[in-house]
């Protein structure tokens, strides 16, 4: 049995968000395993996207059932949990670099019923996670491959050891990857023992994403089998 599964998550940011909801069922009819759900306040990046109320509608238009990921790129993550929570969402996702008491944020996001994850820039150092991670456990820890804020950017390949180190630390462990990813480069995750895949304009802008996703799942799917059988 294996310790973790691959799970596809479009970056919905990179749709056409005059047709939000019905692009979020297409993903979701294409085989997407959770939407991620960029969350920016112009503040922690240098862009401003959409808030709690986007969300509530996106939760409206899908359904109760599909997994929504807030990814909370903003200074003050502990100011929209609770919002968050009630607009619908599953996964909170805050910044390390931004909490001010982040073991105290994750209990307080469980409180709230979702799941909490942590994520760190490409600047900050792994062991930062690591030693929260050691007293407070999150749900997800997301490695950023490109410096949030904007899509469209390179894959940053040096971040694979982040999640190398992650996953050497805590082998069931849900671990993402987001920014630049898609299928030129989702070998060099998988093989870093990446197992939830942010994926925006590789499946976003696809003349075919359900393909797209198929085969970022099938090559993940394939290492982590690999390495179960290894062990």
């Amino acid at each position: 049995m294996c310790a973790y599964q691959c799970k596809i998550g479009p970056s919905i940011l990179n749709s056409d968000l005059a047709r939000l909801g019905d692009e979020c069922k297409r993903m979701l009819e294409c085989g997407a395993d959770y939407l991620h759900l960029d969350v920016m306040d112009g503040h922690f990046v240098p862009n401003i996207t959409f808030g709690h109320p986007v969300v509530q509608c996106i939760r409206k238009s899908i359904g109760d059932s599909p997994v929504c990921e807030v990814h909370m790129m903003v200074s003050k993550p502990e100011q929209w949990v609770k919002a968050m929570a009630e607009s619908g969402a599953n996964i909170y996702t805050f910044h390390l670099e931004a909490a001010e008491n982040a073991e105290q944020l994750i209990k307080d996001i469980r409180m709230e019923g979702m799941k909490a994850g942590c994520a760190i820039k490409p600047a900050t150092p792994v062991s930062k996670l690591l030693d929260l991670l050691y007293t407070q456990m999150a749900d997800v820890a997301l490695v950023m491959t490109v410096e949030p804020g904007f899509g469209g950017q390179s894959f940053m390949r040096p971040m694979m050891e982040k999640v190398r180190e992650l996953r050497k630390v805590h082998p069931t462990l849900d671990i993402g990857v987001d920014g630049g990813v898609g299928p030129n480069c989702i070998h060099h995750c998988a093989e870093a023992g990446a197992n939830m895949i942010v994926s925006g304009s590789a499946i976003m802008r696809s003349n075919d994403p359900r393909k797209v996703i198929t085969d970022l799942r099938n090559v993940v799917q394939e290492v982590i089998q690999q390495t179960t059988l290894e062990r």
